[in-house]
């Protein structure tokens, strides 16, 4: 079995170097611009004392210059840290020194959040890097090697780091392209963050593609819209709610070069599709983690009312079964060489998550008689909130360290803007109001993990082995008017 694969970015430029590579606000740079890039910028960086098999954390917003680091460290054979730039100091500081990071790398935009970070290692602004000189690169990526770490939070304790490897992100990039097919005109557009897996995949798929990337700093409806009105791409990621907005503000019909509205974030809603479908928009729903370096389950758009609410089949290097009787519900396992190969510094969290190389997602679902996978529920008790991952553990042991809070239970209610939010339920041992806790949650968690709602109880709802009855919850939350 091959081992290797030709450094990508070097076999691009080689192979088709004028090609364009990635748009962005009216600049354009073709694969031989990229490597050029790529390789100064990873002699800049080895100047600075990074060298292979270091780790290194990223802070970076979604423009050029991210792109170019993201290629130098694989030049360098450096492992990047993909760091949520909405996560707190303090999360962002238990993540690098999970990693043992030997530097964080950071927009300047990011100045202040990296100053307070405490942890030892350098700190180096994409503003300072510069060199004239080119830089000796791999010619090879060793498809076990670990290419990038994103984190995920656990139902439990703290967040696990997810190593992906060459070989995950080729195979998801070969997987997306048996599934979805490849025209030489191909356009992505990203304005997903590249810290995720969803925005990082576009940029390893174009290389390896040789298809251009229309990069976008954030998501704005309006503009992108008129970009697809335009011909501007043929491709693109969204969730459910971004594809709402888009909607909501579309006049007219996209070009018809479009031919891809790539759906994450969980099964869209039938008037949703419906609309998606007197517009003449190709929806395929899909199913994926970061544990599977993107998607790994695709619903075409052909079956997207007729499996209403499927995410689809595996793609075709991908493997899926139910651990239960055919038919049946019970926990979604996944194989592919697109499946991470554990978790960073976590050895019985993967003792745990693999059975005989299958992974186990923790997700419940069911496979019809057709083959088509149903979700029932996302890691149980995920909140999906416009498109993050929400832990309710995570939430409930910030609001357990306040004083006052003596038991917590968080769930996820609809949200019209982002789909759901999450919403607490407390009990206390004395007075404090919802704006208190609201400050208290805010000083230790991410914006969107903080609930939206906080209600008093005098006690939550728990079964004989105190397991917490989160439906019971949804239900008092409904009672009361939906807040």
């Amino acid at each position: 079995m091959t081992k290797s694969v030709p450094n990508w970015l070097k076999q691009r430029a080689f192979l088709t170097p004028e090609r364009p590579a990635l748009h962005f606000e009216g600049n354009v740079w073709t694969f031989s611009e990229l490597y050029e890039k790529a390789l100064r910028w990873a002699s800049a960086l080895e100047k600075q004392g990074l060298k292979e098999g270091d780790r290194v954390g990223l802070l970076v917003q979604n423009t050029p210059n991210a792109v170019y680091v993201i290629h130098a460290l694989q030049q360098l054979g450096v492992s990047a840290v993909l760091l949520n730039s909405r996560l707190t100091a303090n999360e962002l500081l238990w993540q690098l020194e999970d990693t043992a990071a030997a530097a964080v790398l950071y927009d300047p935009v990011y100045q202040k959040a990296v100053e307070e970070l405490n942890g030892h290692f350098f700190r180096i602004s994409l503003a300072s890097l510069s060199s004239p000189e080119g830089f000796s690169c791999r010619e090879e990526f060793l498809l076990d090697d670990i290419c990038s770490i994103m984190y995920t939070s656990g139902t439990t304790g703290n967040p696990k780091g997810v190593q992906q490897t060459y070989g995950n992100h080729w195979w998801s990039a070969t997987g997306s392209a048996l599934n979805l097919g490849l025209q030489e005109k191909d356009c992505w557009l990203c304005t997903v963050p590249l810290f995720h897996i969803s925005g990082y995949s576009i940029l390893m798929r174009s290389v390896i593609y040789g298809t251009s990337v229309r990069l976008y700093k954030r998501f704005d409806e309006k503009e992108i819209n008129k970009a697809l009105k335009r011909g501007d791409g043929t491709i693109i990621s969204v969730v459910s709610a971004m594809l709402s907005r888009l909607l909501a503000s579309l006049e007219g019909k996209y070009h018809p070069h479009f031919r891809c509205m790539l759906l994450g974030g969980g099964p869209a809603p039938k008037p949703l599709l419906e609309a998606c479908a007197e517009k003449q928009i190709p929806v395929f729903q899909t199913y994926g983690m970061t544990e599977t370096a993107s998607q790994i389950v695709t619903l075409p758009p052909e079956y997207s009312l007729t499996k209403l609410g499927s995410a689809g089949k595996p793609l075709f290097p991908c493997q899926l079964k139910i651990d239960a009787e055919p038919h049946s519900e019970g926990e979604i396992l996944v194989k592919g060489p697109n499946v991470t190969i554990g978790y960073l510094h976590r050895e019985k969290a993967n003792r745990t998550a693999f059975t005989n190389g299958w992974f186990r997602t923790g997700d419940i679902g069911y496979v019809d008689e057709e083959g088509f996978l149903f979700v029932l529920d996302r890691r149980s008790d995920l909140i999906i909130s416009g498109g993050e991952n929400v832990y309710p553990a995570e939430v409930e042991a910030a609001l357990l360290s306040h004083p006052a809070v003596s038991d917590a239970g968080v769930v996820g209610v609809a949200d019209e803007k982002w789909g759901q939010v999450p919403a607490a339920f407390v009990v206390v041992n004395k007075p404090v109001g919802a704006a208190v806790l609201r400050q208290f949650c805010e000083e230790r968690l991410a914006k969107y993990k903080c609930p939206y709602y906080f209600f008093q109880l005098d006690e939550l709802p728990r079964n004989a082995s105190k397991k917490l009855l989160r439906r019971e919850l949804k239900n008092e939350f409904e009672k009361r008017g939906g807040g």
